[in-house]
């Protein structure tokens, strides 16, 4: 691991915990549990010093609830002491599998109801802790990150709650518009991406992929994307393409002006294998669309990489545009909510991301130096080097 020298030689700010939230529960208990064998596999001199108390432990996540009243409402409860702790607190927003009663009826969490978990925790700990850190994957309302007519500021705004709570930093994943941090200048803010787990799925899935100029392209969905398409072909070697999307500014449905058509800028597509990277499926439709155009301009196999799918729409769309084999691959991360029935399509395959999660807790734990996590591409390179030897045999 390319930061294991850095941790050994660097002394942990304050002990680790990691607070779970319920929302966020399976993918913590997988993080703790690469962080417990990255410390238990650690040659350090020093772990007899005071400075490493409680450094090797079997499980660094905190024992705490969120309970509710008959009415709704809720408190947060921690039933073991975080002070003087380095405090990650872990939170996935779109988990809408959890349900809670008011007055004898079941009510789905939605975002809102995560991010006032959050800040009751936070609440609970905050004066005793060391240092707050908030770990959410997808950015509480950051769909919301900029003003149009007269809107509200949501993810500015809760950006700015946080910090205020005494939050430190705010770690999150491929953000809709990482220019939100602006809202909070002079505190922590760091976006990160998934590229390599996103190939490393993708090839361990089609072992047979070749990544050249001849066989493969990348094309972003619309110009949003634009960014993550431009990295992925530079690094793979590879050329580009892009839609963008007409949309009929006279009429407003759902609260957005509906797409026309996307239209298509780039090198022919013919024969080609095509990985289509965006940052989130929601319902999916554009993506599907665009997955369609590229099929009938002759493309080869599709694959689709997002890091956040939430198939607000289920997932009849999408069995139904892979039986008619407009999608061959949907790569997506854990980092949000998955139901059982996604694990169960021919199609689907995961990105585990609970690796690079611990390895984000445990540098920052150790304050060591992040470009190593931050810049991808020489991991990127020797997966390519190894696929290409694969191929070559």
């Amino acid at each position: 691991m390319a930061n294991t020298k850095l941790m050994e030689e660097a002394f942990p700010v304050a002990p680790l915990k990691i607070a779970a939230l319920e929302s966020c529960r399976e993918l913590g208990k997988k993080v703790n549990d690469y962080i417990v064998d990255f410390r238990r596999d650690r040659a350090n001199d020093s772990l007899d010093s005071p400075l490493f108390c409680n450094y090797q432990m079997d499980n660094y996540l905190l024992d705490f609830q969120c309970p509710r009243f008959g009415t709704g409402e809720a408190k947060s409860v921690l039933n073991e002491s975080v002070r003087g702790k380095d405090l990650f607190l872990m939170v996935d927003v779109c988990n809408y599998s959890l349900t809670y009663t008011v007055n004898g009826h079941v009510n789905h969490m939605s975002p809102d109801d995560h991010y006032q978990d959050l800040k009751r925790v936070i609440s609970a700990a905050n004066g005793k802790a060391h240092r707050l850190n908030v770990i959410m994957p997808f950015l509480y309302e950051s769909r919301q990150h900029k003003r149009t007519k007269r809107e509200s500021l949501d993810c500015a705004l809760a950006l700015q709650e946080l910090v205020d709570m005494g939050v430190s930093n705010i770690i999150t994943f491929d953000a809709h518009d990482p220019r939100v941090q602006n809202s909070i200048p002079l505190h922590g803010f760091d976006n990160f991406n998934p590229p390599y787990q996103f190939m490393k799925a993708l090839l361990r899935a089609e072992p047979d992929l070749p990544v050249d100029k001849e066989h493969l392209m990348i094309v972003s969905p619309d110009e949003g994307a634009m960014h993550r398409a431009v990295y992925f072909s530079n690094v793979l070697g590879v050329n580009m393409g892009m839609f963008y999307k007409r949309r009929d500014y006279s009429t407003v449905v759902n609260g957005k002006n509906p797409i026309v058509a996307h239209e298509f800028l780039g090198e022919d597509i013919q024969g080609k294998h095509v990985i289509i990277v965006d940052d989130m499926i929601s319902s999916g439709e554009s993506m599907l669309d665009v997955a369609r155009q590229i099929k009938n301009r002759g493309a080869g196999r599709v694959f689709v990489c997002t890091t956040f799918g939430l198939f607000t729409e289920g997932f009849d769309k999408f069995d139904e545009y892979y039986e008619k084999d407009y999608i061959d691959r949907v790569i997506t991360t854990n980092l949000t909510y998955l139901p059982p029935e996604a694990k169960e399509k021919p199609y689907f395959v995961v990105a585990d991301m609970s690796k690079f999660i611990a390895l984000i807790i445990d540098s920052f734990n150790h304050d060591v130096t992040m470009s190593h996590v931050l810049n991808p591409t020489d991991r990127i390179h020797a997966l390519l080097e190894k696929q290409k030897n694969r191929i070559s045999f």
